[in-house]
């Protein structure tokens, strides 16, 4: 069993982790996958043969690009191009380019939580286009966006793209668009990636590759907790699995536990018991339908002004404004 005693705490992921690895079932958050290892891991699982959900959504896109930049472009004044979680900007740098072509009055604001992530985002985009206008903003989605908006009165539009909504199970993704919904002017937009329910084993070869490397990266965030907070897992004690429910559009990520075994974490001065068979609960890579995306919106506030989807019905970008 866990220890009783629960410890002062240096960081959030010392918090999180000793209440994931405490709570039963046992769970880590998904965001600590991303660190300098895991970052280079998700670029080798982009370009995959079966994770399709990069190439699709760039498809979209190159596909569509005139039709969103009509919208974002509509009437003559400057807008805030505002990318949440704007990431190393290669979905974004379509429509940039394609933008800045046009002449359109725009700056582009990507938010990250990493400094160093924006930064180089920033230099790269002054290298590429030049006379783009771009205003990074370090921090959280939200405070971010609540800042922009005090910051002036250009109308925003903004990118989610990814289908990072996914990682939020109905009733999150619903508080996450009403969040956004609330910091919205009547004339704002917002573009959002949703993978889309499709055949069932096309969406577990996309977690499961046969070469590992999804598997790597689940079992990164074991490695982190060895690195940062003195733990001594060992992945070998523990499978990769991917289960997906076709009625729900739910996909998890575990890792199961091959043995029963302890694992001790010195920062927190935890011992963790596991159990054959027992599972960690890593991810969550939620799948929709129109019906299910109309939803959402009517339950935040907003209302979809229309759906891009590539060649192969697999992905789509859904632009929404508020009521």
């Amino acid at each position: 069993m866990p220890n009783k005693t629960t410890p002062n705490f240096n960081s959030v992921f010392e918090q999180e982790v000793y209440r994931g690895l405490t709570d039963f079932p046992k769970h880590l958050s998904s965001k600590y996958f991303y660190d300098a290892v895991g970052d280079k891991l998700f670029q080798e699982i982009m370009k995959l043969p079966e994770y399709y959900l990069t190439n699709s959504e760039l498809e979209i896109l190159q596909d569509h690009k005139e039709a969103i930049a009509g919208h974002f472009s509509r009437g003559k004044a400057t807008f805030n191009l505002i990318e949440l979680g704007a990431g190393d900007g290669s979905k974004t740098r379509i429509l940039l380019n394609y933008l800045q072509q046009k002449n359109t009055s725009f700056q582009y604001v990507p938010i990250d939580i990493s400094t160093h992530i924006l930064n180089e985002l920033t230099n790269s985009l002054n290298s590429e286009f030049p006379g783009l206008a771009v205003k990074p903003v370090q921090g959280t989605y939200f405070e971010s966006l609540e800042a922009i908006c005090q910051m002036d009165k250009n109308r925003k539009v903004i990118l989610f793209l990814g289908s990072n909504i996914g990682n939020l199970l109905h009733p999150q993704a619903v508080d996450f668009l009403v969040q956004v919904q609330k910091l919205m002017s009547s004339d704002d937009l917002f573009l959002v990636g949703f993978d889309q329910k499709k055949d069932p084993q096309k969406i577990l070869d996309a977690y499961n590759d046969p070469g590992g490397v999804t598997e790597a990266f689940n079992k990164n965030i074991l490695t982190r907790i060895n690195r940062e907070l003195g733990g001594d897992f060992n992945g070998n004690n523990f499978r990769h699995w991917e289960v997906y429910d076709p009625e729900s559009g739910t996909a998890k990520s575990y890792l199961v536990s091959l043995k029963a075994h302890d694992v001790y974490i010195r920062s927190l001065d935890l011992k963790v018991t596991f159990k054959a068979w027992e599972t960690i609960h890593t991810e969550i890579s939620q799948k929709y339908d129109d019906d299910v995306v109309s939803w959402l919106a009517r339950k935040a506030g907003l209302e979809i002004v229309e759906a891009f989807s590539d060649r192969r019905k697999l992905f789509k970008n859904y632009l929404f404004r508020k009521f």
